[in-house]
């Protein structure tokens, strides 16, 4: 008998809806960057005044993510879902009105609270309402919708900025949250894990303490890195960042299990991901505003010439993805990261205020096919170091720390520019990206070598067959541990829930 692999009636609504609040989410993490000269022109600020437009929401998302997962697990997963997306749609037309830097920088850190709610449950809802003989497409064409997002956000961004204005990178995400939200309410299902487990003081410390380590390193130029304020900031950070440590290990059900840590794969590729998007977003920061300020480029035309790096991972993923199947993940995680390295020291060798698109294209090329070989592999590799009861958890974790790395990348590869360079003229601000680029390439080097701690073919097989779901596995193993940022869900099937196999209540 041919299987129907139609999705139909609820499925198509839970696809439509979910998928359309993750692209917002995944959007406003790179649509701001084509805007940021423009907003530094209207509302004037800093250098540190526009990393933290950025950083703002990179930081909230991160720490919250997968406590917003818990959230819905604990109080309901609609519920929360319509909050999160009421949050981030407010805090939207917040960010358009914003009559000044810092109402920005506020209004961006709410949206990332908001985010962090709505888009590790649509993912979890998602899975809920498709049947699991269709759940491969839906979770496809659901990656795909955020990719297509962090793909097309400098794109976005910068047409809105040039043919409208800055504001309405915000504004495009009022009308969309406002009908989702009843369509929420009407055509999804409620569902809940009653007995997860909410982690408030875990939550609390990594929260202080990456923002008091990034606090630091935006300020640390303007302020002087012996500065109290700057001092103190990056050692109470680091103080907080290592209680939550401690605390993962101590605690019975931690945000955060440190347990995983143990684990040379699972800890190979977490720490391969963060450095991977500290060498990437930082320095998209910087070539974004490259294009305009110093090459004269309009919005969208440096939108439209990003293009081959942002959008290069939607052909190169499936590629990756039968690249692995037949030798594995772990070398051609090795191959992405090593070619996104080599992009990065291409761009930094031949950058100046005279550099033509056509010198510029290679390295784009050559970073988007290192981003897009990364991705689906990476994931994949993830969920070969785990059990599947920490699946959800770990999936979770490289989520957050993706955001983590995007939040470092700028504010390091910012401070290096700053030290270096300047706004001053478009001679300055090359001098001041050559070596932050520099910088970017090699934390990315570094990633790759990180990945080689990876098991190889066998030993990830072997895992991906002893993690198979049993016929009994609950709401085929729902998955609340996020969505990697630019990529498919971290297992493309799904995952076990935050908590672990909790059981599940569903109600429609």
């Amino acid at each position: 008998m041919v299987q129907d692999t139609k999705l139909r009636g609820p499925a198509v609504w839970a696809l439509v809806i979910t998928g359309a609040a993750s692209f917002m989410a995944a959007l406003d993490n790179l649509v701001v960057t084509t805007a940021l000269p423009s907003i530094r022109e209207d509302l004037g600020g800093k250098l540190e005044d526009l990393e933290w437009t950025v950083n703002a929401y990179t930081l909230t998302f991160a720490v919250l993510l997968m406590f917003g997962a818990a959230l819905g697990d604990r109080f309901g997963r609609r519920r929360l879902f319509i909050a999160g997306t009421a949050v981030f749609t407010v805090a939207s037309a917040a960010a358009a009105l914003s009559p000044g830097i810092n109402e920005l920088i506020a209004a961006r850190a709410v949206q990332g609270v908001g985010a962090a709610i709505m888009m590790p449950l649509s993912l979890t809802l998602l899975t809920v309402a498709v049947p699991a003989a269709r759940r491969g497409m839906a979770l496809g064409i659901y990656g795909a919708l955020t990719g297509l997002a962090v793909a097309s956000g400098p794109l976005i961004g910068g047409s809105l900025t040039e043919h409208i204005s800055w504001q309405w990178i915000f504004w495009l995400n009022v009308p969309i949250g406002l009908a989702l939200m009843p369509l929420s309410r009407m055509r999804l299902g409620e569902s809940t894990a009653p007995q997860a487990k909410l982690d408030v003081p875990g939550t609390l410390l990594i929260s202080g303490g990456l923002f008091g380590i990034v606090y630091g390193l935006v300020n640390a130029n303007a302020h002087g890195w012996t500065s109290p304020s700057v001092l103190t900031a990056l050692l109470v950070g680091a103080a907080l960042v290592g209680g939550f440590i401690h605390h993962g290990f101590r605690n019975a059900n931690p945000v955060l299990p440190m347990r995983l840590f143990r684990d040379r794969g699972f800890f190979g590729i977490n720490m391969a991901s963060l450095l991977m998007f500290v060498g990437m977003f930082g320095s998209i920061f910087l070539l974004s505003q490259f294009l305009q300020g110093v090459l004269g480029y309009s919005p969208t035309e440096a939108g439209l010439r990003m293009l081959p790096w942002t959008a290069m991972p939607m052909i190169a993923a499936p590629i990756s993805g039968i690249l692995s199947d037949r030798i594995g993940s772990r070398p051609v995680v090795v191959a992405g990261l090593a070619l996104q390295a080599i992009g990065l020291g291409w761009f930094a060798v031949i950058l100046g205020t005279e550099v033509s698109y056509a010198a510029q294209l290679p390295a784009m090329i050559i970073s988007g096919i290192g981003m897009g070989l990364f991705f689906a592999p990476a994931s994949n590799a993830l969920m070969s170091t785990v059990a599947p009861a920490d699946q959800g958890r770990a999936a979770g974790a490289n989520s957050a720390l993706r955001e983590v790395g995007g939040a470092l990348g700028v504010a390091v590869l910012a401070s290096v520019f700053s030290a270096q360079g300047g706004y001053q003229s478009g001679q300055s601000f090359t001098d001041g990206t050559v070596p932050a680029l520099w910088i970017g390439g090699a934390a990315v080097a570094v990633a790759a070598a990180l990945a080689l701690l990876l098991p190889g073919r066998a030993a990830e097989k072997a895992r991906a067959a002893a993690s198979l779901p049993t016929a009994g596995s609950p709401v085929g193993d729902l998955p609340t541990g996020g969505l990697p940022t630019g990529g498919l869900p971290a297992d493309g099937q799904g995952a076990a829930p935050a908590g672990g196999r909790a059981t599940e209540k569903v109600a429609v």
